[in-house]
């Protein structure tokens, strides 16, 4: 049996752009890749920004809080770009954009001993793993809706995580999550979302210069093929139906990289990489 464990990673250098305002679901529908009418049955979205030929530029998640939507993205100058980017867009549209840097994320994520695909998928029972959202006092936790055994994307209004070991108690009785959960490295998670070819933004995807097709995670969780239009439309659609992607995001080991592969992301020894398919 495989032995796994627990873990919650803290997050760094993420952001929140808030949205406030009687138009701001049709704005976003507009503008992002997902379809936003799915945080009717979901908590949480994972979407992309395109320049107008359809070229990554931004990945971020989506979820309502109330009166207004948060985009969890990355901080620093890239949220400053997203925001300006966004507020192109506002025109007449009744909504307004605020920016909050240094925001609070964490991810809680199985981490087995065995890494490889198979462990880590049978250390997460997949039949607990389904859209739940869980809130409490200090927090809300999320199912990542980019991969099966990512685990849950974590918004603490405490940093009650923060404590070495911490039991999360859940709100639905369909949902039985009986182990503590301690404190991780983010290096831990890092690995982890390597494994699973899971990007991490402009790590991994180079802003006005990749496809979105290059990262099958992003191709597959981050993409609506059935919504009206958004920018960038032509070009995601043209590569998803003729299959046209010639290079995708792929783990490596970092003393096996394939001839003309280009390494973004490494943790310890392995990491993403653009390899030809």
């Amino acid at each position: 049996m495989t032995n796994s464990q627990s873990l919650c990673a803290s997050l760094p250098d993420r952001a929140a752009i808030f949205i406030e305002g009687d138009d701001r679901f049709d704005f976003l529908q507009g503008l992002i890749t997902q379809d936003i009418t799915l945080l009717q049955s979901q908590p949480l979205i994972y979407s992309c920004l395109l320049t107008s030929n359809g070229k990554f530029l931004f990945d971020f998640f989506v979820f309502d809080d109330d009166d207004k939507l948060v985009i969890d993205c990355e901080s620093g100058d890239r949220a400053q770009a997203l925001l300006k980017a966004l507020k192109k867009f506002t025109l007449r549209s009744k909504v307004t954009l605020a920016l909050q840097q240094d925001f609070e994320v964490y991810q809680v994520f199985r981490h087995c001993e065995e890494c490889n695909d198979e462990a880590i998928h049978s250390a997460l029972d997949v039949n607990r793993m389904d859209c739940f959202a869980g809130a409490r006092n200090d927090g809300v936790y999320f199912k990542d809706p980019r991969h099966d055994d990512a685990g849950y994307r974590v918004y603490p209004h405490l940093s009650f995580l923060r404590k070495q070991e911490s039991q999360i108690v859940d709100t639905d009785p369909s949902f039985r999550w009986d182990d503590t959960v301690s404190e991780s490295d983010f290096n831990i998670w890092d690995e982890h979302r390597i494994r699973l070819c899971i990007p991490d933004g402009s790590r991994d995807m180079i802003p006005e210069k990749s496809f979105l097709h290059e990262s099958d995670i992003i191709a597959k969780t981050a993409v609506s093929y059935t919504k009206g239009c958004y920018m960038g439309q032509e070009l995601v659609s043209r590569m998803h139906h003729r299959g046209l992607a010639k290079k995708q995001l792929q783990c490596v080991e970092l003393n096996k990289i394939p001839g003309g592969a280009e390494l973004r992301s490494p943790c310890g020894d392995i990491g993403l990489a653009l390899v030809r398919v």
